[in-house]
């Protein structure tokens, strides 16, 4: 990659302060650069001396090899275009006027004359920030985020090699900082063009910059990917605030969440059978939290990690079919008035009223298992490839687990893995078999978890089977599966 800027060992004072030290840095061709820091940190100092809007006092700056300062005004204005933060609105000028005002530097005579040229670069910056239907309305009649859209046409009317940006998305609506954002990536991609650009936010940063350059009081103190810089310990040295570091759903970019102070949990909050409360309906048991759980589920609706308030085990018919059950799941609480959105839902074919509940209280966490059990569908997960056939009946086994802990992203794992191996056991001593493969089975084929922590009170780094969450969560759901299926077993002897 070639190397379109270089910043050598540049320091900067306003009179008696000094506000950046011996900052260097590179930006290659075609690259989105990222600078943060806090406020204060000399981040748009930084920027006023890469537009040359200040001038350099200690260090070196090249662009593409040449001294800064070698460019002259228009010459510069051809090969960068600038937006800062704040700008003076050209008042009694429609949009496309202050748009057309990016071509000055490309008028080479005293007499500026308008060519076809000038046109198209003018209708595509506009098209590009999504204001075609308003480009003959006055500037002064925008809302914010426009007027920003429209300056930024004019920035990109230049046909810059390089854009210099500061806070682009301010003023914005979430709608218009993806367009905007999206398109400045497509830009360094078709057209190679050079962005630099300062952010606050720092997950739009993780997500559309290639590098990032972290200030503060006015020194580099990192340098590097997104990966490499968005670590909590880090970001809470710079801007003295907790994250905590999550992962993007659909990209390779980390995204950061913000914890703000939370108080210790009241006694009530610490009790489980006082911060859940139980309801069984005609057909569904319905658990709901005083205050939103963290779980971790392979549920029907609410799969994967999600905070709930509501936790359902629906019962249907033996022979229910549905081409789309998660939708009609859906639909099922919305009627019942239970909002999918914080709501964990499973199915299961067996009787509800034989669900097994089982309570552990220790100093440091208590616990709480729901257990539905049946056997229908038992397969062993070790021996499935030799199934030639699969009838459905009855069955499923439904785990729903809360916790009165902190559990990290591991925990939450090997608690899952910790309940699964519990249930194995059970499904063991009680002799259940693969009717198919006549072998001990692992569970059915429509098997479901869900572990529920409220998120305070002791933190657990782990949940294996030799940690004390551990043995209490294994035992636990040993014995309310063993239970279960006893339950099942006898009310299907008597059916």
């Amino acid at each position: 990659m070639i190397d379109v800027l270089e910043v050598n060992n540049v320091s900067y004072r306003y009179q008696r302060k000094q506000v950046l030290h011996d900052i260097t840095f590179t930006v290659e061709k075609g690259e989105i650069f990222g600078i943060l820091g806090p406020n204060g940190s000399g981040k748009t100092t930084l920027l006023r001396l890469l537009s040359k809007e200040l001038s350099v006092q200690s260090g070196s700056i090249t662009v593409n090899g040449r001294p800064l300062a070698s460019f002259s005004h228009k010459e510069w204005a051809r090969f960068a275009a600038v937006l800062p933060q704040t700008i003076d609105a050209v008042f009694g000028y429609t949009v496309k006027e202050t748009v057309e005002l990016g071509r000055y530097a490309h008028q080479h005579r005293f007499f500026p004359v308008w060519t076809e040229e000038d046109e198209q670069a003018v209708d595509a910056a506009i098209h590009e920030v999504g204001l075609a239907e308003k480009a003959e309305e006055s500037i002064e009649r925008l809302s914010g985020g426009e007027r920003q859209r429209a300056y930024l046409a004019r920035a990109l009317a230049q046909n810059p090699e390089l854009l210099l940006l500061d806070e682009p998305t301010n003023h914005m609506d979430i709608t218009q900082q993806l367009h905007l954002l999206n398109q400045l990536v497509r830009a360094s991609k078709e057209k190679k063009l050079t962005v630099i650009a300062i952010f606050h936010d720092m997950n739009i940063a993780s997500l559309f910059c290639d590098r990032l350059l972290m200030l503060k009081e006015g020194k580099a103190v990192a340098l590097g990917t997104p990966e490499e810089l968005m670590e909590p310990a880090l970001l809470r040295s710079v801007f003295h605030a907790p994250v905590s570091r999550q992962v993007h759903p659909t990209v390779s970019k980390p995204l950061l969440a913000f914890l703000p102070e939370r108080g210790l949990p009241t006694a009530e909050e610490r009790d489980l059978p006082e911060h859940l409360t139980w309801a069984t309906m005609d057909d569904c048991i319905v658990i709901t939290a005083a205050k939103p759980l963290k779980v971790l589920s392979s549920a029907l609706v609410g799969s994967g990690f999600q905070w709930a308030a509501h936790f359902v085990n629906r019962q249907v018919s033996k022979d229910y079919h549905c081409e789309d059950a998660e939708l009609e799941m859906k639909q099922y609480l919305q009627k019942r008035g239970i909002p999918v959105s914080s709501t964990i839902g499973m199915m299961t074919a067996v009787d509800i009223h034989d669900a097994v509940c089982m309570y552990e209280k220790q100093d440091a966490f208590s616990l709480w298992a729901v257990v539905t059990a049946g056997v229908g569908n038992a397969v062993d997960a070790a021996r499935s490839w030799e199934r030639t056939r699969f009838v459905q009946k009855i069955g499923t086994i439904n785990m729903m687990i809360f916790i009165d802990g902190t559990l990290t992203d591991a925990a939450y794992v090997q608690a899952m893995m910790t309940a699964t191996e519990a249930k194995v056991k059970a499904l063991y001593e009680e002799n259940v078999l693969d009717p198919e493969t006549n072998t001990h089975a692992t569970g059915t084929s429509t098997d479901c978890i869900a572990i529920a922590a409220t998120q305070t009170g002791t933190t657990f780094s782990y949940a294996g089977t030799i940690t004390p969450i551990g043995k209490a969560l294994g035992r636990v759901v040993y014995e309310a599966t063993r239970e279960a299926l006893r339950r099942y077993r006898k009310q299907r002897g008597s059916s």
